[in-house]
């Protein structure tokens, strides 16, 4: 039985004055303000204080929450129900360790924000590709323990695809020192791959080996009107044929999604004087000699040919180039203001994408007078497929409701082999729909490793499987 994290339990703990920090609600909520936590905050400075601290809390069964940058959408950063928690946050530990530049591998704490990774990559003419649109407050601890996705997942995978080797520190206060560079190593069980996308529930990540790529020479963006989904698909195809390697993302956008921001703000610039149904933003990063501009005037000029496009703009400069993409991250935004009434991170084969989308919407106009935001990184198969009440109505008029939108389109993701996370991870809002769609075996082996790796069940109670 878990012990609630009290001032006497805390009181003991070795640990310096530094470590203990004010609880503030910035601790306590989530992103979108449904989930609101408890705890105590205690921020290490070290690998050796993590060790401690955890050392402490399973000698004591006191349960550990681990906070990174508090942008997950999933709840994994907040525990509401049960014995009241260790908020183990690891703002302090926030440094880049080492570069290997002969090596392409930076060493970062696991507290680094996202964006300061990137700058360090790019100070030495280097990328670290991981990009989302959290990447100025999301730390890599977190985003490895979700294995984040993000914009160039079709070019460069998702977080996992980044890490060499990590540091962990286990429930009982052992150090992993993983820390390894090589790019070839098979000795045994891939213990980083096990932990990072683990949420938190086998070990806290305290540092990471990661992977930095060339920097492209040249990049170029457009923003292409497609006739449906089908031909927006098509379209990556042709893309990937006449680039390949060139395409950083590859992202479907419609006009819903516009149309809030519209409605609701933050107030951008769109680059159609009539925003179309269905859009695609593509980002080129090509070697040096090649011009983006005439890549991709000649991409338009086929999927005009073929059907497939029958507008758009090519970015001109670097700042319009970010002009789309600033488009692009605010959508989430302007889903926030507006308010859904659930929002759904999935995955489905490519190739039925397209009847993905057109079925989730016979099926939700069955449910009654709701509008579908649709959008994400088709080039990886990753949609953002979120519903929201009709105009003029609130999501709280569809309390009732929400159980069942989720559920009809889950249902139609597992009907059609998809995932029902593909990025956001499972935290402590999905772990019904797991237990519901999973592979019963997957879910054994699972809980055989939780087991083997945290027999008292400190780390992270609720996150992925049900307690």
């Amino acid at each position: 039985m878990l012990n609630d994290a009290d001032d006497d339990f805390l009181s003991r703990l070795d640990l310096p004055d530094a470590a203990f920090r004010e609880t503030t609600e910035a601790y306590l909520k989530e992103p979108r303000g449904r989930y609101h936590g408890k705890g105590r905050v205690i921020a290490p400075g070290s690998t050796d204080e993590v060790s401690r601290l955890l050392r402490a809390c399973h000698e004591a069964a006191v349960p550990v929450v681990p906070y990174s940058g508090g942008t997950g959408l999933v709840s994994g950063q907040i525990m509401e129900s049960g014995a009241k928690p260790v908020i183990l946050s690891l703002e302090r530990m926030s440094e880049v360790r080492a570069l290997h530049l002969t090596e392409n591998v930076l060493v970062a704490d696991a507290g680094c924000i996202l964006a300061d990774v990137q700058k360090a990559a790019a100070d030495v003419d280097r990328l670290f590709p991981l990009s989302l649109a959290s990447e100025g407050s999301a730390r890599i601890g977190g985003l490895l323990g979700t294995n984040a996705g993000g914009v160039n997942v079709l070019r460069y995978g998702n977080a996992r695809a980044q890490v060499l080797g990590l540091e962990a520190v286990l429930a009982d206060g052992t150090v992993w020192n993983g820390l390894g560079r090589l790019r070839k190593d098979n000795t045994g069980y891939d213990l980083k791959d096990l932990l990072i996308g683990s949420e938190g529930t086998l070990g806290i990540i305290t540092g990471a080996s990661l992977r930095l790529m060339p920097r492209p020479a040249v990049e170029g963006a457009a923003i292409f009107a497609v006739h449906s989904p089908q031909a927006a698909l098509d379209l990556l195809a042709l893309v990937q044929g006449q680039v390949a390697e060139g395409v950083s993302a590859f992202e479907l956008m419609h006009r819903q999604g516009l149309d809030f921001l519209a409605e609701s703000g933050p107030e951008v610039r769109t680059p159609f004087a009539e925003q179309p149904d269905w859009m695609v933003l593509i980002d080129l990063g090509l070697p040096a000699g090649l011009s983006p501009d005439e890549a991709l005037e000649t991409l338009f000029e086929a999927a005009v040919e073929a059907d497939l496009a029958y507008d758009g703009v090519i970015a001109r400069s670097e700042a319009q180039r970010q002009e789309f993409w600033t488009m692009r991250e605010t959508i989430p935004e302007g889903n926030r203001r507006t308010g859904s009434i659930s929002s759904h991170d999935v995955s489905i084969p490519l190739s039925s994408i397209p009847h993905f989308i057109e079925e989730g919407r016979r099926r939700i106009a069955k449910l009654g007078d709701m509008r579908i935001n649709c959008f994400g990184h088709l080039g990886d198969g990753n949609l953002h497929y979120n519903v929201f009440p009709g105009p003029g109505r609130k999501r709280e008029e569809y309390a009732n409701q929400q159980s069942e939108v989720k559920r009809t389109i889950h249902d139609l993701v597992h009907e059609m082999e998809g995932s029902i996370s593909a990025e956001h991870g499972i935290g402590r809002a999905k772990v019904e729909d797991l237990a519901r769609y999973a592979d019963p075996t997957k879910l054994s082996m699972m809980r055989a490793i939780k087991q083997a790796l945290d027999p008292q069940g400190i780390l992270n109670p609720g996150v992925i499987l049900e307690t």
